[in-house]
């Protein structure tokens, strides 16, 4: 039985992206903040993740979540933490095996099927399929929609030899995306229906091993660029793959599915020395 003092998380990773997730169903954890959140989420110094994910209740749904970028920005929607946050809610026993739960980018329905665990997002708004901009004198075109949080995606032949972080964190901040910015993804195409994927996450403000919404956005891009067809297969940085399908046209794709293998890494009671600042280190 938790004590009330207890600060009780479950690590969890969907395909490379690494979250901890709170049981707040009884309200125990509404203190949850922004600064709770960027000390909790320094990796080294604490726990470490690409964000923070506390479950509570809601009447309209099985639960509904808030949802941190590791910066303690709050995010719309996460694709891969909305999958392990399924499949978390299943095994404690807050959710069945379907399920639907409440973001801010909408209601998400969600099945767990063992370790894998499959997503309709909300429908895609797709901005732009041709959007011309410069970045250092340098012109480039990109695909710009939004599965759930902004996306642009860029198809690239090299890779592993594109400066991602540094053109990605201009392209990020970039004016035509402001004031929200926007996350920031290069694709490779390697094969029939699929490509390989890198991201730049606005919040985590680097590169991540992978991105759930990011993978269904390079995966519409190409449907509509080459004409790729359900399921597509994404294959992230960190070498999972997850895969894409929709039931809709070209152009409107709704409902869009992903799905892909999400763990458990360890559950814990939180020392206070994990939050404790570290001086000299700006929060």
């Amino acid at each position: 039985m938790k004590k009330a003092n207890e600060i009780r998380f479950t690590k969890m990773s969907g395909s490379g992206n690494d979250f901890i997730f709170m049981d707040g169903m009884d309200g125990s954890y509404s203190w949850v903040d922004s600064m709770w959140v960027r000390q909790v989420c320094q990796r080294a110094l604490s726990v470490g993740a690409d964000g923070l994910v506390v479950l509570e209740k809601d009447p309209r749904y099985d639960f509904t979540w808030r949802f941190f970028n590791s910066d303690g920005t709050i995010a719309e929607m996460c694709g891969n933490a909305s999958r392990c946050a399924a499949r978390f809610a299943y095994e404690k026993g807050i959710a069945g095996s379907t399920m639907t739960f409440g973001t801010l980018a909408g209601p998400i329905r969600a099945e767990v099927h063992g370790k894998r665990a499959k997503v309709q997002l909300t429908e895609p708004r797709l901005f732009a399929s041709d959007l011309a901009i410069e970045v250092d004198g340098r012109p480039y075109r990109l695909f710009y929609i939004d599965t759930g949080v902004p996306h642009v995606v860029l198809e690239v032949e090299d890779l592993e030899g594109f400066p991602l972080v540094e053109v990605g964190r201009k392209i990020r901040f970039h004016e035509k995306f402001s004031p929200a910015g926007t996350n920031v993804n290069i694709a490779k195409v390697t094969g029939d229906n699929a490509l390989a994927l890198r991201t730049y996450e606005r919040g985590v403000e680097d590169e991540t091993l992978a991105c759930g919404t990011g993978s269904v956005a390079a995966a519409l891009m190409l449907s509509m660029k080459r004409g790729f067809t359900p399921p597509v297969s994404v294959r992230a940085a960190s070498g999972e793959t997850l895969t894409i399908s929709w039931e809709g046209n070209v152009g409107t794709w709704a409902p869009v599915y992903f799905e892909g293998e999400v763990r458990f890494i360890y559950e814990g009671v939180l020392h206070p020395e994990a939050i404790q600042e570290t001086p000299g280190r700006k929060l």
